[in-house]
């Protein structure tokens, strides 16, 4: 009910009230009984008072201290934390959060072994890192179900003797993720007797609602290690092949050219030492092109002056963060299956600009231009697909899915081409800097 209609019937009732108060009053003047209208007025304070208290209480109820709107406050703002892990940092927040909001005397989160986090009344030997002390709260961990706690002999802490402990009562949850009991979550108060229903509510809600975001967070997890592990797949299935593609290049001028040979050699050996040096799936856009001419270096001393090579590339994007190997393949299918089969000479281009995207952020547009053989038409369509044989897209289509996996399906390579003519081999990167990379 709108609560303006609510206060206009209640002051309506008041009236009604009043008025049949006056009259009673007006009967006993008429009969002149001073007894009759005493009685009138004691009877109709009480009446009057009774009735009011009631319509109040109907019209606007008291809303409860704790209530649904609370559990999706916290829920909302513990979510970031526990998305990263149930931990002793992110418990420490979850509970200041818990408790700032809810205004209960004292919040506790374990794991099953030790304390992770506690905040508010009680001794302040609670720490996090300690083990967990009370048999209630060892009870829920091995039952996987809540427990109420109504009095301090219940609670039963060992360290009650020891300091003054405040802590009378407790509801104890178990946090559950996947079916196993992974902690617990506590709210405690500080006065002997049955705990609120209300807070009962909340605790058994927020149980729920932690648990789920744990659950969440281990998905989360998993999903990052699938991840990671998918791309260091792809990774290594690049290696091996440019690994045998320098050496055939190394051993085909090693008869004409010893000299060059061991000179190219060691430069096989430098890239191959900051290959394996190199740490993560993301270096800067200096380390990659690092790898790129050392590549070209080596494909120079097969092809010579048939192989021409020109980049575009500001100084001031050398700090730009690219994925590991994402350029290099792209320039071996240029050098490889763009310009060599010509009779004539090729070039290959390599060029990098910082772009705003639709959305207004900048981004990294990296393009790999050769004026090379071409792709045909019918073959296009399906050269990012993974699997479709060893010729132009091997080492494109693995780009393509790194690049997808890495920042999500918008992104990948984009295609250009015309038999004859040359192919143009884009990407868009998200621009980041890797700020503690020397790029001088």
């Amino acid at each position: 009910m709108n609560p303006d209609l609510k206060r206009r019937l209640l002051a309506n009732k008041k009236y009604i009230i009043a008025l049949g108060v006056g009259l009673e009053l007006a009967i006993g003047f008429l009969f002149q009984n001073i007894i009759l209208v005493l009685f009138f007025l004691v009877l109709n304070g009480v009446l009057l008072y009774l009735a009011l208290n009631s319509l109040e209480m109907k019209c606007f109820p008291k809303s409860p201290l704790r209530n649904p709107e609370l559990s999706v406050k916290i829920a909302h703002e513990t979510l970031p934390y526990l998305r990263r892990g149930l931990n002793e940092q992110n418990a420490e927040a979850i509970a200041r959060i818990i408790q700032e909001i809810a205004q209960v005397a004292a919040v506790s989160i374990t794991d099953c072994e030790r304390q992770l986090a506690y905040l508010g009344a009680g001794c302040d030997r609670h720490h996090p890192g300690d083990k967990i002390l009370t048999e209630a709260t060892r009870e829920v961990i091995r039952t996987c179900h809540h427990k109420i706690v109504q009095t301090q002999q219940e609670l039963n802490c060992p360290l009650t003797d020891s300091c003054n402990c405040p802590l009378a009562a407790a509801v104890i949850v178990p946090l559950v993720c996947r079916g196993k009991v992974v902690g617990t979550f506590k709210l405690y108060e500080t006065k002997d007797g049955k705990m609120s229903p209300d807070l009962i509510r909340l605790a058994l809600g927020m149980g729920q609602i932690l648990s789920l975001q744990v659950e969440l967070a281990e998905l989360d997890h998993q999903a990052n290690l699938a991840t990671v592990a998918k791309l260091d797949a792809l990774q290594a299935q690049i290696n091996p092949h440019f690994f045998f593609n320098v050496m055939n290049t190394i051993i085909a001028t090693s008869r004409s050219n010893p000299n060059r040979t061991r000179r190219l050699l060691i430069h096989f050996a430098e890239f191959f030492r900051k290959a394996l040096k190199s740490k993560g799936n993301l270096i800067s856009l200096k380390e990659e092109m690092e790898f790129v001419n050392t590549y070209l270096v080596l494909e120079k001393a097969r092809f010579g002056k048939k192989l021409k090579i020109k980049s575009e590339i500001p100084h001031d994007l050398l700090d730009a963060e690219v994925p590991r190997l994402c350029i290099q393949p792209l320039v071996e299918n240029a050098v490889k299956h763009g310009v060599t089969p010509l009779l004539t000479n090729g070039t290959v281009l390599i060029r990098v600009n910082r772009i705003e995207s639709e959305s207004g952020d900048l981004e990294l547009l990296i393009e790999i231009i050769d004026d090379g053989m071409g792709i045909e038409k019918e073959r296009l369509k399906d050269v990012l697909l993974p699997g479709v044989g060893s010729g132009n897209g091997g080492g494109m289509a693995n780009v393509h899915a790194r690049l997808q996996g890495l920042y999500g399906e918008e992104y990948g390579l984009k295609i250009k081409s015309e038999p004859g003519e040359g192919t143009t081999v884009s990407m868009r990167l998200p621009y980041s800097r890797v700020m503690e990379q020397d790029v001088s």
